[in-house]
């Protein structure tokens, strides 16, 4: 039997007498409460949400009558007091806490009806510091983890999604919550104090700059549970941090069956690619297995589509695809002619989602806008007893800040491919080579131990694209060429120079650049550096 502290046996029901209200979020709130009240709890609460209450026509007492002490400070103290807390944390069947209780007048709160300030929201909504703090909630928290932490006694409902479970145990237990929902409950209430917190610390060390804080704290609000994870043996979930940033996370899904875990992962890889480039110009993304497998750029969505196509129409089976414009009609009918997991761009017009619901398991998501390449986050990975946190990757090298270091200088055609190659390898795995052309790629490398490999194994790409397309000759052939980190040795140049590029970016930095120079001057190739990294591992 689980034992609360001193030693006291925990009863499994507990009849809710009394209920003390205080919610941010008063969804569902005026039901729930009139729920209560039909079971004969009494209702007890604070400002906005006891006004809500007596609005509605039920009866409620202010917390002032429990504390003999008003609401001071624009409301920042209210609950903060013995009259809250000594009837929140009494053990009920300690004789020392019940006399405490009786020689000071606490009376006993069986249930907490609490939800926080919205922090989250205030912080992704933009505004100043001076709002933000005062969305940083003091009173809700200590109640939430006072309730939770005396579960044995008293319920903690912090989600109006639970408002219906207690309800329903209230009825099927003559008025009582039983032990299992009460503990169940406080194990939400306090995962969901700590998700907030995280939130706040993580807001401050942002505000100060604070790259390695002491302590840095995550959190998340669940919004799937998986089938699995990467593989069936794996569980899996998805949450979101709260982070107002467009994608897969915040995306509306529109019609298809529920994402998988790959599915996340592969859809988020593809939409942070498209958001790099200016919509000003259609580009189209197709991904798999968190690489792309072709990106294009062209004056419209269908012909950047079918230039990504062209890069590897085998690979493009099944994978995903990103847009960096609304889905056209005209757009949607050619991707449904290939099977496809999962479709993600800012809209889709009502043609367009018409004719993608044909295809009733192909996921449609829309995000509203795109995500910001240059903005700031935080990406986190585990490892063995711990985590590695980074800062996103949101360096952008612009044409003008390239460094022409061979004799001859890449013309304009050259040029503007190079921007598009580089951007592109930005999003490949390591080591990644990418070739394009005219405004494509036309062979990608990743994820290779060798960078000469990943050079090769994109040419080899571009041979068998081009046998697909009934080309004589490979689309690698005027080419430009993108590694992600410098050429360690010449090799791996001479590979892609093979492959018919002519031109090279790569970040530089390598002890033999001059050695990688001289070979391009040698091949009369273009090399321009740009002092920028970008591995992605």
């Amino acid at each position: 039997m689980a034992v609360v502290s001193k030693n006291h046996p925990v009863p499994d029901l507990v009849r809710i007498r009394r209920a003390l209200l205080s919610v941010s979020d008063k969804s569902g709130l005026v039901e729930f409460a009139r729920g209560l009240a039909a079971t004969g709890v009494e209702l007890v609460s604070t400002g906005g949400t006891r006004t809500a209450l007596e609005k509605a026509g039920l009866a409620v007492r202010d917390v002032s009558e429990l504390t003999s002490f008003p609401e001071i400070m624009d409301g920042r103290v209210k609950t903060l007091h013995p009259g809250v807390h000594g009837g929140l944390l009494a053990i009920r069947d300690d004789p020392e806490h019940r006399a405490a209780m009786e020689e000071h007048a606490i009376a006993d709160i069986d249930l907490a009806v609490v939800n926080l300030y919205p922090f989250e929201q205030t912080v992704a909504g933009g505004a100043d510091p001076a709002t933000i703090v005062e969305n940083i909630d003091i009173g809700g928290p200590a109640m939430i983890r006072a309730s939770a932490k005396n579960h044995a006694y008293v319920t903690a409902v912090t989600d109006p999604e639970d408002y219906a479970r207690v309800l329903e145990a209230l009825g099927t237990h003559d008025g009582s919550v039983p032990l299992a929902l009460r503990r169940e409950l406080a194990a939400l209430a306090f995962a969901r104090t700590a998700a907030y917190d995280a939130a706040v610390s993580g807001w401050f060390a942002g505000e100060l700059g604070l790259d390695a804080p002491r302590h840095r704290t995550f959190g998340g609000r669940l919004l799937d549970v998986m089938r699995y994870g990467e593989n069936p043996h794996q569980a899996a979930a998805f949450y979101a941090t709260g982070a107002n940033r467009p994608g897969v996370a915040t995306a509306t899904l529109l019609q298809g069956k529920q994402l998988s875990y790959n599915n996340i992962n592969d859809t988020d890889a593809a939409f942070e690619l498209v958001s790099e480039f200016d919509p000003a110009a259609a580009v189209c993304a197709i991904i798999k297995h968190a690489n792309p497998c072709g990106v294009a750029a062209g004056e419209s969505l269908v012909e950047a589509y079918r230039k990504a196509l062209e890069c590897d129409q085998t690979s493009a089976f099944g994978g995903i695809i990103a847009l960096n414009r609304p889905l056209d009609a005209e757009t949607a009918t050619e991707i449904v002619k290939l099977f496809t997991e999962v479709i993600i761009a800012p809209d889709a017009s009502e043609e367009a989602r018409q004719i993608v619901s044909a295809k009733k398991n192909l996921r449609l998501m829309t995000t509203g806008a795109l995500a910001d390449p240059r903005q700031p986050g935080l990406t986190v990975k585990t490892v063995a007893g711990g985590l590695l946190v980074q800062g996103r990757d949101n360096g952008i090298v612009l044409p003008e800040d390239f460094k022409v270091v061979t004799k001859r200088a890449p013309d304009a055609r050259e040029l503007a491919d190079l921007a598009f190659a580089f951007r592109v390898a930005k999003h490949v795995k390591s080591n990644a080579i990418v070739y394009a052309l005219n405004g494509a790629t036309v062979g990608i490398g990743a994820g290779q131990m060798s960078r000469v490999d990943s050079a090769r194994i994109a040419a080899r790409k571009a041979i068998d694209a081009a046998e697909v397309l009934g080309l004589e000759t490979p689309l690698t052939k005027g080419s430009v060429v993108a590694s992600d980190a410098f050429f360690p040795f010449a090799d791996g140049l001479l590979s892609a120079i093979e492959a018919g590029a002519t031109a090279v970016i790569q970040p530089g930095g390598s002890m033999r650049d001059q050695d990688v120079i001289d070979a391009a001057d040698q091949a009369g190739v273009a090399m321009v550096f740009t002092g920028m990294r970008h591995f992605r591992h």
